[in-house]
C-alpha cells in the first residue's frame, strides 16, 4: 500500500515503524480487490509478529543461550539416545513452567544435554518468559567476585532468584564448598515452588546427596528440587562423535 511521505514520517514519529514497513510491504496488484479494512487488518498482523519476533529476540539475547539456535522441533531422535517423544512434546508447551516444574536433563559427557536444555529455554522465550542460562561454575565465580562488592552477593541472589526459568549447566560437575553450597541452598529456597529450574547434569539422582556434600544442607537443596521434577535420560550416545563422523561422510 502506497502510503504519502508526510503519513509515514507521522507514523515513525509515534514509533510504528513496523506498521509502515507492513503496509510499504503489501502488493497493491495482488491486494486491489482486497477491502480497506481487510488490508489494514493484513498489516497490523504482519507488524504484531515483527513486533513479537523482535521480542523473542531480545529474550533469546538476554537469555545468554550457549545454543541460542536450539530448537524443540528439530532434535534428532536418533534412537540410541532413548529419548521419550512425549516427554519432548510436553516440554514444548512449558505448561510445567506454570506450574513451578523443573526438568533435570541427566546424561553422559556429549549426550546432548545442554543442547537440549538450550532448546527449552529457546522455547520459553518464545512464549516470552523471562529465562537465564549459565553454567554452574561461571555462577560460582560471579558470586565470588559480587563479595568484594557492597551486597553484592544479596544483589546476585536477588537477580537468580527472579528468573521464571534459570538453566543451570553442569550442575554438580565440581563439589561445592560449604558458602557456595549455602548460597546454593537459598538460591533454591526462593526459587522453590514460585520459578522453574532446569539442571543439566552428569549425575544421577542417588549421587546427588554425596557430591553436595551430605549432611542437612545436601537434604535441604534436594528436598526443593527432586519432588516436583520431570527427569530426562539423555544416555550414553555421545552427539559430538555422531555429527563429527556425518561430517566426515559429507566430505
Amino acid at each position: 500500500m502506497n502510503l504519502d511521505v508526510e503519513t509515514k514520517r507521522k507514523l515513525r514519529e509515534m514509533g510504528c515503524d513496523r506498521l509502515v514497513d507492513a503496509f510499504c510491504a503489501q502488493d497493491d496488484d495482488l491486494l486491489a480487490a482486497v477491502a480497506c479494512a481487510e488490508r489494514v487488518r493484513l498489516a497490523v498482523d504482519d507488524a504484531y509478529g515483527m513486533f513479537l519476533d523482535d521480542r523473542v529476540g531480545g529474550l533469546v539475547r538476554r537469555a545468554r543461550l550457549r545454543y541460542p539456535n536450539a530448537d524443540l522441533r528439530s532434535i534428532e531422535m536418533v534412537e540410541e539416545r532413548g529419548l521419550n517423544r512425549d516427554v519432548i512434546n510436553q516440554l514444548s508447551t512449558c505448561a510445567w513452567i506454570g506450574r513451578h516444574r523443573n526438568v533435570v536433563f541427566q546424561g553422559y559427557a556429549g549426550s546432548g544435554k545442554t543442547w537440549l536444555a538450550n532448546a527449552v529455554a529457546r522455547q520459553a522465550c518464545r512464549n516470552r518468559i523471562r529465562t537465564r542460562y549459565i553454567r554452574v561454575p561461571d555462577l560460582e565465580e560471579e558470586w565470588l567476585v559480587a563479595g568484594d562488592k557492597p551486597q553484592g552477593r544479596t544483589k546476585v541472589l536477588k537477580r537468580y532468584a527472579s528468573y521464571a526459568l534459570l538453566v543451570l549447566d553442569e550442575w554438580l560437575f565440581d563439589r561445592p564448598n560449604d558458602q557456595f553450597r549455602g548460597f546454593l541452598f537459598e538460591l533454591m529456597e526462593r526459587r522453590y515452588d514460585t520459578c522453574s529450574t532446569v539442571f543439566c547434569t552428569q549425575y544421577q539422582q542417588k549421587d546427588w546427596h554425596e557430591r553436595l556434600g551430605g549432611g542437612p544442607h545436601a537434604d535441604a537443596i534436594m528436598d526443593r528440587i527432586v519432588h516436583n521434577t520431570i527427569w530426562v535420560g539423555t544416555g550414553d550416545y555421545n552427539m559430538r562423535r555422531h555429527h563429527y563422523h556425518d561430517n566426515d561422510d559429507k566430505e
